[in-house]
């Protein structure tokens, strides 16, 4: 086990498992693996603990997202699919990662996203291999049923607000066609109902909360925060320990864990490709080009990248309040704080997004492709102040584009920002179905539910009408939502960068255990579909070290 800065990192210890990221994956990995007495296991987050108050009040997103005690503070380059805008790619950076920041929305997707994972040549990955692995961890506010768990670690439960405005766009959207729901997460999503959420009490659930911390009351599981993995370590073929730099600002020490076992990754979609291309593996021209040594060739490590694109149209309304002019005067605010104060409910326990549909984009589309994020409040941007007028937000996204971006290191410096490419709207299928999801936008705003509150566009606005018109309109009003995945594809081809155990090819004792592993996007919100990949891989951990230990 050598390396170049071997004299000068410090031996942490041996362990049996070495996760890298306290992210949503690692949280659940962490409680799973540490399950065994006999196994130590390390748990190495880059970011610092979840003690601010802004990670357990729900609206708190709104002050994490772009604070570095938060969020890494990644950039997307210039995108000319967003006619050359760069947009802010929030990530977690702090124990529960994504979980601790993000929008709390419990969605697994749709069976056939699963189903065409083992399509692909992933057995296992079906939906009914994975629906026993969702039920495991669910606590499922409602109740259990075929559908759904009772007793797991990650809470879910019914939203505590309802507003005038959201239930005037429900009716709408069931005029337009639309079946109304009450549960998006039986296999097929299409429909119009409210989302449920991960909080309990009005609290955000993380998976910090819900998986990391009663584990942490085990002696064999150790955690380690303001840790940032530098390069995995190398003996031989097998990778057998990780680099790290411990502490903060220039008092951070670089230190080593040996793994004896497995070293996984569990960084995410941005986090595990940009590892690995700095540890050697992944394409080999691009390590070269930054001085770092092959050893693995692997073109696929960073490239697959999917995200989940939302076009945000916005409506002027009279007659029915909103949040913009609720919170407009320090009496408003007050109002809400009360609220919350006493019933944990109200504007600070809302999800970012509270009412939600899934639509199909036209009559050859076998399942629900679009995403509507409903929201009763509009601003220019993420972290702008609400405009002065009551309206209300109907983001729209498409859940299976074609578009695949990269992601690729900048520097051989660790600390440095990979450069991220989703490559939005970059084919025509993708820019057709952003025209159609305008286009059906506009449907459901003009039916009788909501005429009474004469809703007026102004994003993207009236003046766009032809489908260039419209994705040019979609490159000027869409942002991310926040939905990462597949720079690790896991396949059975010699391509992909996992296989469908999740080992990474060319090197033993290493996985990759995040959303960078799905060969493609699922078809909804992807933190709890993180949740079961992380389940199903502890599983085939445990499974591998005692067929390793039988062997012996």
């Amino acid at each position: 086990m050598t390396s170049a800065a071997a004299s000068a990192a410090e031996l942490v210890g041996e362990f049996d498992y070495v996760i890298v990221g306290a992210g949503t994956a690692g949280c659940v990995l962490a409680n799973r693996l540490s399950q065994d007495a006999s196994k130590r296991v390390l748990l190495l987050e880059a970011g610092g603990k979840d003690d601010w108050i802004w990670f357990k009040v729900p609206v708190g997103y709104l002050y994490c997202m772009g604070d570095p005690r938060a969020d890494w503070g990644f950039k997307t380059e210039a995108e000319p699919g967003l006619n050359g805008r760069s947009l802010g790619y929030p990530r977690g950076r702090v124990l529960g990662g994504c979980s601790s920041i993000n929008g709390m929305l419990y969605l697994r997707g749709q069976s056939a996203d699963y189903d065409h994972w083992r399509q692909l040549g992933n057995p296992g990955w079906g939906w009914d291999d994975v629906l026993p692995y969702f039920k495991k961890s669910e606590d499922h506010g409602p109740g259990a049923d075929d559908m759904h768990g009772v007793g797991g670690e990650w809470r879910v439960e019914v939203q505590r607000l309802k507003w005038q405005v959201l239930e005037a766009f429900k009716a709408a959207a069931v005029a337009a066609g639309l079946p109304e729901t009450d549960d998006f997460n039986r296999g097929d999503n299409e429909g119009v109902g409210y989302f449920k959420v991960n909080q309990k009490g009005g609290w955000r659930w993380s998976a910090a909360t819900g998986f990391l911390k009663p584990a942490m009351k085990r002696p064999n599981l150790t955690v380690m925060t303001h840790a940032q993995a530098e390069r995995l370590v190398f003996d031989g073929a097998r990778c057998a320990g990780i680099d790290f730099r411990h502490g903060t600002g220039t008092d951070a020490v670089l230190k080593r864990a040996a793994a004896r076992g497995e070293v996984i990754l569990a960084s995410g979609a941005i986090g595990s490709p940009h590892l690995l291309q700095l540890s050697g593996v992944g394409p080999g021209d691009l390590l070269q080009e930054h001085g770092i040594e092959t050893r693995v060739e692997a073109p696929g490590v960073g490239a697959n990248l999917q995200d989940h694109l939302q076009i945000r149209c916005a409506y002027k309304v009279t007659g029915v309040p909103t949040l913009n002019t609720m919170s407009a005067t320090l009496l408003g605010k007050a109002k809400i704080a009360m609220e919350y104060a006493l019933k944990r409910s109200g504007p600070m326990s809302m999800a970012p997004s509270q009412l939600a549909a899934f639509a199909r984009s036209g009559p050859d589309v076998a399942t629900a492709d679009l995403e509507y994020h409903v929201q009763p409040l509009t601003l220019e941007a993420f972290g702008q102040p609400l405009h002065p007028f009551d309206a209300f937000t109907a983001s729209v996204c498409h859940l299976r584009p074609e578009s695949r971006g990269t992601v690729r290191l900048k520097s051989p410096d660790p600390r440095a920002h990979p450069a991220i490419a989703p490559n939005y709207l970059s084919t025509e299928g993708d820019r057709r179905v952003a025209a159609a999801a305008i286009r059906l936008t506009r449907s459901i705003v003009a039916q009788a539910p909501l005429a009474k509150y004469r809703p007026e566009e102004f994003k993207p606005g009236p003046q766009y009408q032809t489908d260039a018109e419209l994705a040019e309109a979609a490159g000027h009003v869409a942002s991310t939502i926040f939905h990462p995945v597949g720079t690790c594809r896991m396949g059975p081809d010699a391509a992909s960068v996992v296989d469908p155990e999740l080992r990474v090819r060319g090197v033993e004792g290493l996985r990759v255990v995040d959303a960078s592993i799905m060969p493609t996007i699922t078809s909804g919100n992807t933190n709890s579909p993180t949740v079961m990949i992380a389940e199903k891989a502890a599983d085939m951990i445990k499974a591998a070290a005692r067929a390793g230990a039988r062997a012996a």
